[in-house]
């Protein structure tokens, strides 16, 4: 049978800390900041940790 192959678009949307944890970007920081206050765009800008039976299906796509 053939190697998986990984899932592209996930590759460029996640990344696995040196933990096994997988972290993704947060939404909501890329256009209309103005209206934003300050205090949530630099939450914003943390990214966040991926849980539960998404990890598992991100897990599959990138071939861990």
């Amino acid at each position: 049978m053939p190697k998986m192959k990984t899932h592209r678009g996930a590759a460029k949307r996640f990344t696995l800390t040196g933990t096994g944890k997988i972290r993704r970007r947060q939404h909501g920081r890329a256009h209309l900041l103005e209206k934003k206050p300050s205090k949530r765009t630099r939450r914003l800008a943390r990214p966040a940790e991926v849980v539960g039976g998404d990890a598992d299906r991100v897990r599959k796509m990138l071939g861990i």
